[in-house]
């Protein structure tokens, strides 16, 4: 990798969390309606009410989807509350109309960051609920320090709750163990490459080695038939795994984020494969658009286009 780009990574991932920044945006009347315009390409808008009729666009046409409220790290009691009540009338909303579909969450959104016990008590819940409309709960991976609290509260929710699944990031030197322990749940498994910043001597960077890495854990998946979704968008690596069949077993499915390589993705459903799109929607858009940013430093250039010329903006019939 150029050591501009790297620059440019490192820069938009500590943009990331840099709270008076972000603040500074959200406050804003001139940058935050801006950089709004391009957080619309990869989010589906600010409500519930926007992601819904765009998720049932997919469904129509034969994807799968997965919506999140977005948010973390969220500190203030009340705030956990709301979120936990958004995400049971997200499931509500899901279940009246027959999606019985997924829906994504950190744990620092609904609690985590207070205190377990919270984060647990508010996942029960919306266990419960999700239970009852046979959705798909899946609780995403955060930073590396919340690892440990983020696998002990979903452990103990997964001996309960089938409906409930994982995501595991590839890059930690832990996955290693962590995944021999998590086969065990029957919850699905979310594999990500892992996108936070981490020191070296707790995750690897992008790399050949966690390219291999990654097939290394997916094949330990598949062969153990374990539920597994494919969270990457890397052709390559896409390939590889093509090649060795991984797609066509029962229990595996694709998945991607809305807004990035529609075109890849329409051509792998194309072609027969389980296919699924994740959705988010919410105001607090500021720390995903600069992962997203992050991870192909080249979609600086796009943020740019989509500001100016919103008309660009990729939209469900693109897929």
């Amino acid at each position: 990798m150029k050591k501009t780009e790297e620059l440019v990574i490192q820069a938009l991932k500590s943009a990331a969390r840099n709270e008076r920044m972000k603040h500074s945006v959200q406050q804003s009347t001139e940058l935050y309606p801006l950089l709004l315009k391009a957080a619309k390409r990869y989010v589906t808008g600010e409500k519930r009410q926007d992601a819904i009729p765009i998720a049932r666009e997919f469904i129509a046409k034969d994807y799968q989807i997965s919506i999140e409220f977005i948010g973390e790290n969220t500190t203030d009691l009340l705030e956990c509350q709301r979120a936990k009540d958004e995400f049971l009338q997200l499931i509500e909303d899901m279940g009246t109309l027959a999606m019985k579909q997924t829906v994504s969450f950190d744990l620092s959104h609904i609690g985590l960051s207070v205190n377990a016990e919270l984060a647990y008590k508010h996942l029960v819940e919306l266990a419960q609920k999700a239970n009852q409309y046979e959705i798909t709960l899946m609780i995403s991976m955060e930073e590396s320090s919340k690892t440990s609290d983020i696998l002990d509260i979903y452990k103990k929710i997964a001996s309960q709750y089938s409906n409930v699944g994982i995501t595991l990031q590839v890059h930690l030197y832990r996955t290693e163990e962590d995944i021999q322990q998590l086969i065990q749940y029957p919850g699905k498994i979310r594999l990500v490459k892992g996108a936070f910043q981490e020191p070296i001597d707790v995750a690897l960077k992008r790399s050949a080695e966690l390219n291999e890495r990654y097939l290394h854990y997916a094949e330990q998946l598949i062969n153990a038939n374990h539920p597994i979704s494919i969270a990457t968008h890397d052709e390559a690596l896409i390939q590889e795994m093509e090649q060795r069949q991984y797609f066509n077993q029962p229990n595996v499915e694709i998945e991607m984020l809305y807004g990035i390589r529609p075109d890849l993705i329409h051509q792998l459903k194309a072609k027969g494969y389980r296919c699924k799109v994740y959705l988010p929607y919410g105001s607090e858009w500021y720390l995903y658009l600069c992962h997203r940013l992050a991870e192909y430093p080249e979609n600086l250039f796009l943020a740019v286009a989509d500001i100016i010329n919103p008309s660009m903006l990729i939209r469900s019939e693109d897929y």
